[in-house]
């Protein structure tokens, strides 16, 4: 039987598109030819986890991430897939892990102590690990820390040993000294003067030990006098304090009685302030001097006559 080249074609097209489709899911890390069993594990993060990436126990390598899907919720559904021949019990934890520096991570069964299995297409129960560089970074900012103060204090170094410092620490050395040497001749002059005036300087302590005795000797006195200046003192602010309040009294008797006479009458002011002829007699005064001078002002003559070569007075 004669194979036509149609025939060969397509034979050969079938078998590239499987042999494609067998690699293509051999890179996803499945095996279309073995019967693995799926398991799911929900993760809220998967930072550095993709597809065919190991699935270990104890750092033994018993199956491949086969897929992962986002959520709507955001998390991360991920599918392992794990030889069947592997019993894996049902309260194992997938514990997502870093495997180096880079940032790699894989999945990391803890084994359970359930005696139950879990089966085919069961949920595990997830776990993320602290990556490795987070686990460095605080060591990292320390010594980051570290090294900053090891620069200031080689700054800090670095000043002390110029050139100019030390002229001015050498300077500073030399002030001291002779303030010291200043201090020292000080001390020698006062030690001196005491030791010149020793005889006085107990006298005058004598003194005031005597000064003190005696106040201390005649307290009760001086406290004595103390409190009769005191009381002496005391008695003249109380009396003129009683002095002044009775002056005041009487000023006010005093006043309150004038006001009395001239309320009733009495007196100059009281006539004047309540006599109504009084008043009568200053308003006909007042009227009749108002006509006397209107008078004057239109005849004159009738009140002053005078003549220049001294003449006759009508």
């Amino acid at each position: 039987m004669k194979i036509t080249n149609e025939t060969k074609v397509g034979f050969l097209a079938a078998t590239s598109i499987a042999l494609f489709i067998i690699g293509y899911n051999f890179l996803k890390g499945n095996d279309i030819f073995s019967n693995e069993n799926e398991f799911y594990v929900n993760y809220e993060q998967v930072e550095g986890l993709a597809q065919s990436k190991p699935v270990l126990i104890n750092g033994y390598q018993i199956g491949k991430v086969s897929e992962l899907v986002l959520q709507p919720n955001g998390h991360i559904l991920v599918t392992i897939k794990i030889n069947p021949k592997y019993a894996i019990p049902k309260n194992s934890i997938a514990r997502l892990a870093s495997t180096d520096l880079l940032g790699n991570k894989a999945i990391i069964i803890d084994l359970g102590n359930s005696k139950i299995l879990a089966k085919d297409g069961d949920n595990l129960t997830p776990q993320t690990q602290q990556n490795l560089l987070d686990k460095v970074k605080p060591v990292q900012q320390k010594a980051e820390m570290v090294l900053a103060r090891l620069d200031t204090v080689l700054a800090s170094v670095n000043k002390i040993l110029n050139p100019n410092f030390q002229k001015n620490v050498d300077k500073s050395f030399t002030s001291i000294a002779k303030t010291l040497e200043n201090l020292e001749q000080t001390t020698k002059k006062v030690d001196g003067i005491v030791g010149t005036e020793a005889s006085r300087i107990d006298n005058i302590l004598a003194n005031a030990e005597s000064i003190s005795g005696n106040f201390k000797n005649y307290n009760t006195q001086i406290t004595g006098i103390l409190n009769n200046l005191h009381k002496v003192t005391d008695d003249v602010a109380k009396a003129n304090f009683k002095q002044t309040i009775n002056n005041a009294n009487q000023a006010m008797a005093s006043l309150q009685q004038a006001m009395d006479k001239v309320n009733t009458g009495k007196g100059s002011i009281g006539l004047l302030l309540n006599d109504d002829k009084l008043y009568t007699n200053l308003n006909n005064a007042s009227k009749n001097l108002d006509v006397l001078m209107v008078d004057i002002k239109a005849n004159p003559k009738r009140y002053v006559s005078f003549s220049v070569f001294g003449g006759k007075k009508k």
